[in-house]
């Protein structure tokens, strides 16, 4: 009885301690990890969930670089894969990381080692071309397409927006007769020739807006700073996918600590601050939830499948 006794006192106090461990996270510095270099939309925007963090709870939190290689930033991720499940450890991803990293033979990411606990960007990717192009609108580009030599610009092919390009150019029946990957594409490229389109981003054209014709978005809402431009969901629903980034915690991370980091990740993207960036450079910028974004991820994985399939 004795034994009985001494066992539930012991594990009320485990419960009891483990329950105050948590009330106190956090109690040490806690990193980001963003598996890029510094200073593109990513980096900027969690740089600002890190700073808010700090001034929320009074701990050191700071954004770690992490580039990764081989098509894809996996070694930031497998750094947050390896971490302990506490909190202290975040990872701020990219599509590629929770969709596609654990279907490619990475050991330390398989199975799917990441919960989302929110996606709160959307790259403001296009398709552009230059204002005198016999074409203002992907079907006239498909048109033409089918009997002109178009080379297309992209940042890499195994990018998403460079993906859904090819893949927009199958079902319409087209290919483009040459493609490049280039360090920059701007306003430059187009206007010296090198490419006929470009897939970029919209703050890179924004110079140049007024003389270059923006045919789709490669976003799954339309971008405030041009309006009247299409999805690439709207022309061709399969094909509904955008370049985001969200952050993710490894799945045993408990959900007190989640609902912290969540909770200042959700103001500080909301805040006037966050939302000029996407005035500025047409990025979208807001927070979707983890069951909202664990959804998305579900439904973009089927997409990229779908556009695997069309590209193969």
């Amino acid at each position: 009885m004795k034994l009985t006794h001494a066992l539930i006192g012991a594990a009320a106090v485990a419960v009891t301690t483990a329950g105050a461990a948590l009330a106190d996270y956090p109690e040490k510095p806690v990193n980001f990890i963003v598996p890029w270099p510094p200073g593109d939309l990513e980096d900027v925007l969690t740089r600002m969930i890190a700073e808010d963090f700090q001034k929320a709870y009074g701990v050191a939190a700071a954004v770690v670089n992490k580039p990764g290689g081989g098509g894809g930033p996996f070694p930031g991720a497998i750094e947050v894969a390896n971490a302990p499940a506490d909190g202290y450890t975040i990872g701020s991803f990219v599509i590629g990381v929770p969709v596609v990293g654990h279907q490619i033979d990475i050991p330390p990411l398989t199975p799917a080692k990441f919960d989302p606990l929110g996606i709160f960007l959307t790259y403001p990717f296009v398709i552009a071309t230059s204002g005198d192009a016999p074409y203002s609108t992907m079907e006239e580009l498909a048109a033409y397409a089918k009997d002109h030599d178009v080379a297309l610009g992209h940042f890499g092919d195994v990018l998403t927006p460079t993906q859904v390009t090819k893949a927009f150019a199958k079902t319409a029946g087209f290919e483009f007769a040459s493609d490049a990957a280039f360090d920059a594409l701007d306003c430059n490229t187009l206007a010296s020739g090198d490419a006929d389109v470009i897939n970029t981003t919209l703050q890179l054209i924004l110079p140049c807006l007024d003389s270059v014709k923006v045919l789709v978005s490669i976003t799954d809402q339309r971008i405030p700073l041009i309006p009247d431009t299409p999805t690439i969901g709207e022309l061709e629903p399969s094909l509904d996918i955008a370049l985001w980034n969200g952050l993710f915690v490894t799945k045993d991370t408990p959900q007190d600590v989640r609902d912290k980091i969540i909770a200042v990740a959700k103001t500080s993207m909301l805040s006037d601050r966050a939302q000029a960036v996407a005035k500025e450079t047409g990025a979208l910028v807001y927070w979707q939830d983890a069951k909202e974004s664990e959804a998305r991820i579900a439904k973009d994985i089927d997409t990229v499948a779908r556009i695997g399939e069309l590209l193969n």
